[in-house]
């Protein structure tokens, strides 16, 4: 549990997290600005969905299940709306995710299955690039 914030951890969504954050820092070395609030809220949502569930989580009802699926709706709308503001308000934000997206759609738009596979192929990835270099 102690490496949800890790972002060298080989939690699933690690790599796309790594990507954000690396997309951040370009931005903000192009326009001179650091992006704080959006750093924070990159890092939040890396947490939220990393983090592992504990093993007594009860089984929600369709009203429950509802309910959490609203709540999780709202923070991704939350996160379309920083993006398009993000890339309204600099037209070089709309290059770079342009540019990058056939990194970052695959995570988003991928079945559960497809990201474990994902997943499964990155960790080998780094398995070969481990033994190649020493």
């Amino acid at each position: 549990m102690g490496e949800e914030g890790n972002p060298t951890s080989s939690l699933p969504d690690t790599p796309f997290f790594g990507l954000l954050s690396n997309l951040l820092q370009q931005v903000e070395s192009l326009t001179n600005q650091e992006e704080v609030e959006l750093r924070a809220k990159i890092k939040a949502l890396g947490l939220e969905v990393t983090k592992i569930p504990s093993k007594s989580t009860p089984i929600l009802d369709e009203l429950e299940l509802a309910s959490e699926l609203d709540k999780l709706s709202a923070k991704l709308d939350d996160v379309d709306e920083m993006i398009s503001s993000a890339i309204a308000a600099d037209p070089q934000v709309k290059s770079l995710l342009s540019s990058t997206a056939d990194v970052w759609m695959p995570v988003i738009t991928a079945t559960s299955d497809e990201r474990q596979n994902f997943v499964a192929s990155a960790v080998h990835n780094d398995q070969v690039e481990e033994k190649s270099s020493n």
